[in-house]
């Protein structure tokens, strides 16, 4: 298993974007790698990893089913925890079984990119965890 990068969750993706490529430009002379403004999506890599993953909170709320409920903190996440793993079914299992609630049981996910697969989940102590693989 691999901790992959902090993924910001945003409300405002257009507003995020222009902050995060002005900032990331300045202190570390960086460009965006890829933005994919239609799901929301953003990120920006240095030295072949990642640095920053934006993603539009409504996305995520749409892949969990949150998306009822408040937008306002603490009703819809600001952060998750993304896991690459070699297999996301069993790993889903694996979290379970030690306690995480899934919320968006593993699935494919080509209109995020390439060969994706996801699962996400809830860890007893409430934080929001992507689990990946491609």
């Amino acid at each position: 298993m691999d901790v992959l990068y902090p993924r910001l969750l945003v409300a405002d993706f257009d507003t995020a974007v222009r902050f995060w490529t002005e900032a990331l430009r300045d202190l570390l002379g960086i460009e965006p790698v890829k933005v994919i403004s239609a799901a929301g999506y953003a990120n920006w890599d240095l030295r072949g990893e990642a640095v920053l993953v934006l993603y539009a909170r409504g996305t995520i709320a749409r892949a969990i089913g949150t998306e009822d409920l408040p937008s306002a903190a603490p009703a819809q996440d600001g952060a998750m925890l993304v896991l690459r793993v070699d297999d996301v079914d069993a790993a889903a299992r694996c979290l379970g079984g030690h306690g995480a609630v899934v919320l968006a049981a593993p699935q494919d996910r080509p209109e995020w990119g390439a060969d994706l697969r996801t699962a996400h989940l809830r860890t007893p102590d409430g934080t929001l965890v992507e689990l990946q693989s491609y």
